[in-house]
């Protein structure tokens, strides 16, 4: 390490990214599925995107918040990965400390928006399940454009304060960040002042999304599961609760991975260090390649339009 690295600074010029401390030596072969992922993600929402934009039979309120999903899985991937990417192709370990306050500030606040989107979708199938004579009255798109505003503006107002607190504190021991991105705790304990204001916004941040959010979709799953009971058949029962399983899956793939993050991070002090950044990067590539996968197989509208599209490029 370069005694530049060692040298005692109150504000780095740039941060020293390592990677995966411990597999250094696998660094090429871990970037195989870490791009194969991510292209996959990449054409995977642009493809919902384009369908739903070309597809009149999905304008409607589930897929407004599909493509919100889609845009935000965008930018959630993107905000990490070429830079993950460039670590392992080309030991291109430094990033500006101002951009990666900006990566901090992306990460956070994109990853509540997307728990927000993902509590919005729970809305449109409690009101399509529990009232569907009213769905298209109450759901207008008015409706639906004031629901994606208040849900980017929750993310920013929760998440602005983050690289603020990060950026006010002083750092004179190194600025060798062991992590593959600039995640906010990685960062913070690098300084050399008390970080406990960080830490307990990081965390109870994190938990008042999550908590707030896994509570919003409870309650309207436990809505819809009455309404499904209620129905008289057990086949309606069942063609009902098919309309939820896409959105499950897909709060599934979100969650899991978000919750495990977050106690590992704070309680699993024995896990080893790569793991705990694998699990991290797994948080924020698997639900951008799962999602429209997981969209594309449970909706023949989005099938039917595929599959004409690649019959004309034929």
């Amino acid at each position: 390490m370069s005694e530049s690295n060692k040298t005692n600074f109150a504000n780095p010029s740039m941060f020293i990214l390592l990677g995966i401390p411990g597999l250094e030596a696998a660094h090429g072969w871990i970037s195989i599925p870490f791009c194969t992922m991510y292209v996959i993600a990449i054409l995977g929402n642009f493809t919902i995107l384009f369908i739903v934009k070309m597809e009149p039979s999905l304008h409607e309120p589930m897929y407004y918040f599909l493509c919100m999903l889609a845009i935000t899985d965008l930018i959630l991937s993107t905000s990490t990965m070429p830079k993950t990417l460039s670590i392992f192709w080309f030991n291109s370990r430094e990033i500006d400390f101002g951009s990666c306050l900006i990566q901090m500030f992306f990460i956070v606040s994109f990853s509540a928006m997307e728990s927000g989107i993902i509590v919005a979708m729970a809305l449109d199938r409690y009101v399509a399940i529990c009232h569907p004579l009213r769905h298209s009255s109450i759901l207008t798109n008015s409706v639906v454009a004031r629901i994606g505003l208040a849900v980017v503006l929750r993310s920013c107002i929760f998440s602005l304060p983050t690289p603020f607190l990060v950026r006010q504190l002083p750092y004179c021991r190194t600025n060798v960040v062991s992590h593959s991105f600039c995640e906010m705790m990685a960062v913070v304990k690098l300084a050399c002042a008390d970080t406990s204001l960080s830490n307990y916004y990081g965390l109870i941040i994190a938990l008042l999304v999550a908590a707030t959010d896994v509570f919003s979709i409870t309650v309207s799953y436990t809505q819809i599961v009455r309404a499904i009971f209620s129905l008289p058949t057990k086949d309606a029962r069942l063609k009902t609760f098919g309309t939820c399983s896409s959105h499950l899956c897909v709060t599934s793939a979100f969650y899991i991975p978000v919750l495990f993050t977050i106690f590992t991070h704070r309680f699993g002090h024995h896990v080893p260090l790569y793991f705990h950044i694998l699990i991290a990067n797994v948080h924020l590539l698997v639900p951008p390649v799962l999602n429209p996968i997981i969209y594309g197989v449970r909706t023949k509208q989005i099938q039917a339009r595929l599959l004409r599209l690649i019959t004309q490029t034929e």
